[in-house]
């Protein structure tokens, strides 16, 4: 039986609510655009328009893969980040509107036409750093992650945005030794989201969440074990008077705080909360 349009959506906005998904009526058209071209307006205005037989296997597809806890930049195929549409698959975290919080922060202390050289830790998708860099023209920076084909992912965002030419990416690992003074420096900025989830915890996460790699959630058993490990190096990565800005859970502001005391010669700043008035970017600066 051939579909409509607006049937179409209306039929996959319930199945998605269904599977538990809270934005079914706006995933739905996202897909529905997917398959068939038409954007939001253009499916509003011809809500009677016949499915093809491409578009109906097209539609069932990705209806199937959702449904399923695939997450939607995975289907879509594209994430979109600050004002950058980024390339998402499986091989990083999905860039999510809450880490847009640390590009925020980090533009605060840096400047228009600041040469400035930008370090970003666990750089996924390359999703803050290109972020930044687009904000900031004189600007140059890497991205570091302990996955290859993470940094493979980040270099194609780069070239997709025009950025491929003031960002270099390579690997590194904080849990190895000696990982900071292999890395070129210092730098005016560094970023990281990096992995703050419990380990207990992340069972309980979204079905789309988890299914991002597990080495970008799993912060180990209280979730601060990539913080004990970047900053006390942040006064060695950052210039005298340079800044890091590090997303952080919505409940370890105080023990993120308390671990950089330890960190000689790194100044605690503030925490500026998400879009939602939670905490989520930390911000320290190297003294002097």
């Amino acid at each position: 039986m051939i579909q409509t349009l607006g049937a179409a959506r209306r039929a996959l906005a319930g199945r998605l609510a269904e599977a538990g998904i809270e934005d079914a009526m706006l995933e739905a058209r996202q897909i529905v655009q997917a398959a068939t071209g038409l954007d939001a307006a253009a499916q509003a205005a011809a809500p009677e328009r016949a499915l093809d037989a491409d578009a109906e296997a097209a539609l069932e597809a990705m209806a199937g893969r959702r449904a399923g806890g695939e997450p939607l930049q995975h289907i879509l195929g594209v994430a979109p980040f600050w004002t950058l549409e980024l390339k998402s698959d499986a091989r990083a975290l999905v860039p999510r509107a809450d880490t847009e919080a640390i590009v925020r922060a980090a533009l605060e202390g840096l400047s228009a036409d600041a040469h400035a050289h930008v370090l970003d830790l666990g750089t996924g998708t390359g999703a803050i750093l290109l972020a930044v860099l687009s904000e900031r023209p004189l600007a140059s920076g890497l991205g570091v992650d302990v996955s290859e084909t993470a940094l493979a992912l980040a270099a194609e965002n780069a070239a997709r945005t025009g950025l491929a030419d003031r960002a270099a990416f390579r690997r590194g690992d904080w849990t190895e030794p000696g990982w900071a003074e292999a890395l070129d420096g210092p730098y005016d900025l560094v970023v990281s989201n990096p992995p703050y989830i419990r380990s207990a915890e992340i069972a309980d996460l979204a079905r789309e969440v988890r299914r991002d790699p597990h080495a970008a959630l799993d912060g180990g058993a209280d979730g601060m074990d990539a913080y004990r490990a970047i900053l006390p190096a942040l006064p060695r990565l950052l210039r005298p008077g340079g800044t890091a800005v590090l997303e952080i859970g919505f409940d370890q502001a105080e023990d993120v705080r308390a671990a950089a005391k330890a960190a000689a010669g790194l100044v605690y700043v503030a925490v500026r909360s998400d879009l939602e008035g939670r905490p989520r970017a930390a911000i320290f600066r190297r003294a002097g």
